[in-house]
C-alpha cells in the first residue's frame, strides 16, 4: 500500500490497487519467464503503480528500453511490448521482432497497449509482416495514475496540443474512460458542472458510456458530490505566469517528473573536514516529491516566501529532541529515545534536503532577472500597459534570452489584453523570428491557434471585467498566513481556481456575464441515482469535488485548491485530476514545431 494515497477524504490506493491487479492478471497470462521492453515515456507513470518488486514476483527477469535493431540477449520465453500506440514506435519493434535470431531458442511476443488498442498500429504491424507473431496483443487502460491523496494525471503529453490545435478528441475519450473507472471504484457522481468545449464533450461522452452499460446499476455510495470539468483555454493565463509555491519554483526552475526532480549534486555532497572539495559528485541528486514525506507535505504549497521561517522552525525542534538523550538517564528513558531516532534522522534528512533545494531556489529568486520578469508579470495581470510594445520584452530579444521565456512574457501580454493591437504583435513576431531564426514562425502560428498570441479582435480589452468580477487581482496578500488564493502567485489569484471557488459558493449564477465572455459553454447535468443511495449530508461535513483540468494543471493551482480544501468555513474538499501536470515552459514546448 501507498500510504499517501489514503491520507485525504478519497481513498485512492483503492484505485492503485485495481490498476495493479489488471497488471498482474496480464502477465500471469505469458506463462514462463519475462522480459519487458518499455517504451521510455511509459516508465516514469508506471513507477508510480507497480515498483520492480512487482514485476520479479511475476516472473519478469529482464526489462530494456525500446530501441531500434536487435533485441539485448535474455534468456526468457516472453518478450513483452508495453507501449503507447504511436505508429513510429511499430516500426522499431517490427525491427525488433524480424532482427530475432531464427536460430537461438523460440521466443513468445506479446505487446500490451497504454491506454488503449489501436487498429492503425496493429495495420501497420501487419503490413511490416509481424502481426502473427504476437500472441497477446491487449490494451492496459492506465487512464488516471493516483501522484497524491489528492490527485490523478492522465500524463498524456500532447492532449493540449491535440484537442486545441488538430481536434484529436482521443485523450478527450480517455478522460471520459478515466471518469467511468472512476465511478466505477467511487460510486456515480450525481452532479456534473463545467465549463469550455472539451468539457461539454467530455460530459456527453461519458453520459453515452453510462447509457451502454445500462445493465449494471452501480450500487456503491457515491464518494464525490460533484465533477467540475474545466477547458484549460478558459484559463490560459494561470499557467504562463511564473508560480510561487515552493513546490511550483521547483517544478519552474528544475521541472518534476513522475514525482521526481533531479538536482544539481554540489549542494548535496556530506561535507567533510579538511577535503577542500575536491570529490564532488557529478551525478544529479534525484528526489522524489510527495505527501509520504511529512515536512515537504507542510511545505509544498506555501508561498517560497514562508518556508525559510518552517525550515528554521523545523531545525531547532530537531536539534532540540537530539539534545534530550543528554537528559536520558534510566533504561526506560534511553529505549524511549532509541526507539524515536529512526524518525528524528529521517526528519533532519529531510530538513538537510529541502534546506539546500530552497537555498538553490533562492540563488534564483533573488536575482535581479528573476525580480525584474516578475514584475513585468504582475504589471500585465494587474492590467498596467498590456496594450504597447514592452521595453524588457525588447530587452530580453535582443539580449537573446531563452526563446520560450519570451514566447511566456509575450503570451501573458496577449492573453491580459483581450489579444496584442496588430502592429504590436507584428512588431513581436518580427523581431522574434529575426533574433531566434525563420523556422519559429510555425510555432507562432500554433500559438496563435491556441489563442495564446493573437490580434485583439473587436478592439475591446474583456481581461479588466474579467479581472474585476472575478478579483484576480489582490494588492494586500499575507505569504506567511494567507487568507486567499492569489498568495500562490503573490496577488494574481489562478482565473481556474476562482472559478471552482465561486461555483462551491455561491454558484455560478452570479458571474453569469463574465461566464459568457470566457470560450466556450458552461453547463450542468445531473446524474439519477437509485434510491438508497442518496447522499444524507451530516451538519458540517463538507462537499467532495472532483476538478478535471482537461488541457493540464499547475503545482500553483493545486496548492490554491488545497488552500480552499483546508479552509474552516470552505465546505468543499477537492480532488483534483488532469490530462498532464505542467508549467509554462514545458506547455509552450509542447506547442513548438520541432525545426527539422
Amino acid at each position: 500500500m501507498a500510504a499517501h494515497l489514503s491520507y485525504g477524504r478519497v481513498n485512492l490506493n483503492v484505485l492503485r490497487e485495481a490498476v495493479r491487479r489488471e497488471l498482474r492478471e496480464f502477465l500471469d497470462k505469458c506463462a514462463g519467464s519475462k522480459a519487458i521492453v518499455w517504451d521510455e515515456y511509459l516508465t516514469g507513470p508506471f513507477g508510480l503503480i507497480a515498483q520492480y518488486s512487482l514485476l520479479k514476483e511475476h516472473e519478469v527477469e529482464k526489462m530494456f528500453t525500446l530501441k531500434g535493431n536487435r533485441l539485448p540477449a535474455a534468456d526468457v520465453k516472453n518478450i513483452i511490448f508495453f507501449v503507447r500506440p504511436r505508429l513510429e514506435l511499430m516500426n522499431i519493434i517490427a525491427e525488433n521482432v524480424l532482427s530475432e535470431d531464427r536460430r537461438g531458442p523460440t521466443r513468445d511476443f506479446h505487446i500490451l497497449f497504454v491506454p488503449r488498442r489501436s487498429l492503425l498500429c496493429e495495420q501497420r504491424l501487419k503490413d511490416l509482416g509481424v502481426l502473427g507473431s504476437f500472441i497477446h496483443r491487449e490494451e492496459y487502460s492506465l487512464d488516471l495514475i493516483p501522484f497524491d491523496g489528492d490527485l490523478l494525471s492522465m500524463e498524456s503529453e500532447g492532449a493540449f496540443k491535440e484537442c486545441y490545435l488538430e481536434g484529436d478528441q482521443t485523450s478527450l475519450y480517455h478522460a471520459a474512460k478515466g471518469l467511468m473507472t472512476l465511478q466505477a471504484l467511487y460510486g456515480t457522481i450525481p452532479q456534473i458542472f463545467g465549463k469550455g468545449e472539451c468539457a461539454r464533450q467530455v460530459a456527453n461522452m461519458m453520459i453515452r458510456m453510462k447509457r451502454e452499460f445500462t445493465g449494471s446499476q452501480n450500487s456503491i455510495f457515491p464518494v464525490f458530490d460533484n465533477l467540475l470539468l474545466l477547458d484549460r483555454n478558459v484559463d490560459l493565463l494561470t499557467p504562463l505566469a511564473t508560480q510561487l509555491t515552493y513546490e511550483g519554483l521547483i517544478d519552474e526552475i528544475y521541472g518534476i517528473q513522475n514525482s521526481y526532480v533531479k538536482l544539481p549534486p554540489e549542494k548535496f555532497a556530506p561535507k567533510k573536514q579538511g577535503d577542500g572539495g575536491k570529490d564532488l559528485p557529478t551525478e544529479a541528486k534525484k528526489l522524489q516529491l510527495n505527501s509520504a514525506e511529512e515536512l515537504y507535505a507542510e511545505i509544498r504549497d506555501k508561498n517560497f516566501n514562508a518556508v525559510g521561517s518552517v525550515l528554521s522552525k523545523k531545525a531547532k525542534i530537531i536539534s532540540a529532541a537530539f539534545e534530550e538523550r543528554h537528559n536520558a538517564k534510566t533504561v526506560g528513558e534511553i529505549k524511549q529515545f532509541v526507539s524515536q531516532l529512526p524518525h528524528m534522522q529521517a526528519a533532519r534528512g529531510s530538513l538537510a534536503n529541502h534546506t539546500s533545494i530552497a537555498e538553490l531556489i533562492k540563488d534564483v529568486t533573488t536575482s535581479e532577472d528573476f525580480f525584474d520578469k516578475l514584475t513585468v508579470e504582475q504589471e500585465f495581470m494587474s492590467g498596467i500597459d498590456t496594450d504597447k510594445v514592452n521595453n524588457y520584452i525588447e530587452d530580453c530579444i535582443a539580449q537573446k534570452h531563452s526563446l520560450i521565456k519570451v514566447l511566456r512574457l509575450v503570451c501573458l501580454q496577449s492573453v491580459c489584453n483581450s489579444g496584442l493591437k496588430q502592429k504590436v504583435l507584428d512588431y513581436y513576431k518580427r523581431e522574434i523570428l529575426q533574433t531566434y531564426g525563420y523556422e519559429h514562425i510555425l510555432t507562432l502560428h500554433n500559438l496563435e491557434k491556441a489563442g495564446l498570441l493573437k490580434p485583439q479582435t473587436g478592439g475591446r480589452n474583456n481581461y479588466p471585467t474579467i479581472r474585476k468580477t472575478l478579483r484576480l487581482w489582490m494588492d494586500d496578500v499575507n505569504e506567511q498566513n494567507p487568507t486567499d488564493i492569489s498568495y500562490v502567485y503573490s496577488g494574481y489569484a489562478p482565473l481556474s481556481v476562482r472559478l471552482a471557488q465561486l461555483l462551491s459558493r455561491p454558484g455560478w449564477r452570479s458571474i453569469e456575464e463574465v461566464l459568457r465572455i470566457l470560450p466556450g459553454p458552461h453547463f450542468e447535468e445531473r446524474q439519477p441515482l437509485p434510491t438508497g443511495l442518496q447522499k444524507k449530508r451530516q451538519p458540517g461535513e463538507n462537499r467532495v469535488t472532483l476538478i478535471f483540468f482537461l488541457g493540464g494543471v499547475t503545482f500553483a493551482e493545486i496548492a490554491a485548491l488545497r488552500f480552499l480544501s483546508q479552509l474552516e468555513d470552505g465546505g468543499t474538499e477537492y480532488v483534483i485530476a488532469t490530462t498532464k501536470l505542467m508549467n509554462g515552459t514545458s506547455w509552450i514546448e509542447a506547442l513548438m514545431e520541432k525545426p527539422f
